[in-house]
């Protein structure tokens, strides 16, 4: 393992970055009093041989560890209560959450679920669910394998209920993890599509978070250079995974998406996760299909900020500019444009717009979307 120099942050939250930063993962649990881990992890990470370097890290400092991995890729109700049940068969006093977006969003629901009983969708934020969540979870260390959601660093985590079969969203400051370790080696193998697709949805939050409505300098600020991050490193990590410094520049951007979006998302997000919850696209392969029509209706709404995207990736600085350049790094990365090719069918627009409509992304986008506006965006992504 490589191990160097590393940097810690705490922005919001304590954060560990470098090649070899993995091996703190014992060192960090100690720190927050733990005996017991319970490792929320997916069957891949597992094949991958990634659980091996935290397992050894936290034994090493004398925790015992048990393993969860029966997380899947859109993470379902059952996957979050089959967790809480391993974690107190384990009697375990702290999460590890490691892997891509999914895990580390069980991994915050799992703790939830130890001392809090209601149904999962009484915490549903659209709802206003947070009062429900008190501070009485058990601690919680996210590692990433992806450079994506962000999740590592957000207070959130994504989950389809059984009562609605909708993605919602559970949010509160007190899901934050209380360390986030980001390795740039966790991520080195990561399939070209899988690193092109969830670096689109760490590029995808920083732009919606920069264009979306409200005033907050701080995510601004950081949002702008997320997507500097993602225009400079996203290709590189792509064609050349060994890329150190590009897989960091990824994990960089990934968490700045994530800390930029406490200000808000936009429709993209909206169209995004009924297409991951209905017809089983990635998360990020989602987002990257529907953001340049998105772009383009925003543009009347948003064309000083838009311009200025537009010039980070590599474009004249011009709001009409913007979308066609995140068409060009699209192509560049490999990924196919439209929901067509896709697989996405277009009898399921009418009820894929329905979803879209409940969802509370679209309220903090620049431009107001009705139902329809949000209908004819998938419209517009299928050949775009």
């Amino acid at each position: 393992m490589i191990m160097s120099q590393f940097t810690v942050w705490s922005f919001p939250t304590r954060i560990l970055f470098g090649a070899g930063v993995v091996e703190q993962t014992g060192a960090e649990a100690r720190r927050l009093g733990a005996a017991r881990a319970l490792v929320v992890t997916d069957k891949g990470v597992v094949r991958s041989g990634l659980l091996e370097p935290v397992a050894a890290s936290l034994r090493k400092e004398g925790l015992e560890v048990a393993v969860f991995d029966d997380v899947l890729g859109n993470p379902i109700e059952k996957n979050v209560h089959d967790g809480v049940a391993a974690f107190r068969a384990a009697r375990a006093d702290l999460v590890v959450a490691l892997g891509g977006g999914s895990p580390l969003d069980v991994g915050k629901l799992v703790r939830l679920g130890v001392n809090h009983d209601r149904p999962l969708v009484d915490y549903d934020d659209a709802t206003g669910g947070d009062r429900f969540i008190t501070p009485d979870v058990p601690p919680m260390l996210a590692i990433p394998t992806t450079a994506g959601t962000g999740s590592e660093v957000g207070r959130s985590g994504v989950v389809t209920l059984d009562v609605n079969h909708r993605k919602t969203v559970i949010f509160s400051p007190h899901l934050l993890a209380n360390a986030a370790l980001l390795d740039p080696v966790m991520t080195r193998s990561m399939p070209a599509f899988l690193t092109a697709a969830t670096g689109f949805d760490a590029l995808t939050h920083c732009i919606e978070a920069y264009v979306a409505k409200g005033d907050h300098p701080m995510a601004d600020g950081i949002a702008l250079e997320g997507i500097r991050l993602a225009a400079a490193h996203l290709s590189r990590a792509v064609t050349h995974g060994d890329d150190l410094e590009a897989r960091g520049g990824m994990m960089k951007a990934a968490m700045m998406g994530a800390v930029a979006f406490q200000k808000g998302l936009g429709a993209c997000h909206s169209l995004a996760h009924p297409l991951s919850s209905e017809c089983g696209l990635h998360h990020g392969l989602a987002n990257a299909l529907c953001l340049p029509p998105v772009v383009e209706f925003n543009v009347a709404a948003a064309a000083p900020r838009l311009a200025r995207v537009a010039a980070l990736l590599g474009a004249p600085e011009d709001a009409a500019a913007c979308a066609d350049a995140i068409r060009a790094l699209r192509a560049r990365i490999g990924l196919a444009a439209g929901l067509e090719k896709a697989g996405v069918p277009r009898d399921k627009l009418d009820a894929l717009a329905d979803l879209a409509a409940q969802d509370a992304c679209h309220t903090s986008n620049p431009r107001p979307c009705s139902r329809d506006d949000l209908r004819h965006l998938y419209e517009a992504s299928f050949a775009s």
